[in-house]
């Protein structure tokens, strides 16, 4: 076969499915190696091992990237295991129902560097002393249509949130909130926690550990609600 056939029958697709094929080709054959022409890299026509090189350095270097990464996500997963550690054991040690309210609210806004914590909860069966923090609605779920879709789901919600249902939760400091996270708290109500920070509470964030709260403030209400 001519040289000129093999130009017209032979593709370079053809000639990369042949060396994946065959990585070792230019080991067989190294004066080629010499003779291919490499994609510039920083200025002149680099080697093959130094383009090789380079490329094994950029993997090592996004890899250590991506490593470092989950370091820090891990750290924080740490650190806020910690936090909802140290809120479960709030809310067991106190011995009255406001007690345990009122610790689970401080701690929320300490720990977690939080701004505005709102408790809202349905019905009265609940004798809380009035506060800041507390809003009581006698009218349960119905009361609240513009969180109808939220109580339907029993799914935390976390980002900006409309004027309206930022009014609902946190009254006069709405303008404040910037980002909020609202969990439900099952039959008892729900809990808000805001923040001047806008991107404090993201649409998308993990839930595990907004789901862990509200599992722990939900005990500790209903261990309330039975000692009334």
């Amino acid at each position: 076969m001519t040289n000129t056939a093999l130009d017209i029958t032979l593709q370079p697709h053809d000639v990369a499915a042949y060396l994946r094929r065959h990585p070792e080709f230019l080991g067989d054959y190294p004066e080629l190696a010499a003779l291919l022409i490499m994609p510039r890299v920083q200025g002149p026509v680099a080697s093959l091992a130094t383009y090789q090189l380079q490329n094994l350095r950029e993997k090592n270097a996004e890899l250590e990237r991506r490593l470092s990464e989950l370091t820090t996500i891990a750290a924080e997963n740490e650190q806020l295991m910690q936090r909802v550690h140290d809120l479960n054991v709030a809310a067991l040690r106190a011995n009255t129902p406001a007690a345990a309210a009122r610790e689970v609210i401080t701690k929320l806004g300490e720990d977690f560097h939080t701004d505005h914590v709102r408790l809202l909860l349905f019905g009265q069966t609940l004798l809380l002393p009035p506060t800041d923090w507390l809003v009581q609605e006698p009218a349960g779920r119905a009361a609240l249509p513009e969180f109808a879709d939220f109580l339907a789901h029993h799914e935390p919600i976390a980002g900006r949130l409309s004027a309206e249902r930022l009014h609902r939760l946190f009254g006069e400091h709405a303008h404040d909130i910037r980002s909020a996270a609202v969990v439900p708290l099952g039959e008892l109500g729900l809990l808000a926690i805001g923040s001047r920070d806008p991107d404090h509470f993201q649409p998308g964030m993990g839930t595990l550990f907004l789901k862990m709260i509200a599992a722990t403030v939900t005990a500790a209400l209903a261990r309330a609600q039975g000692s009334t």
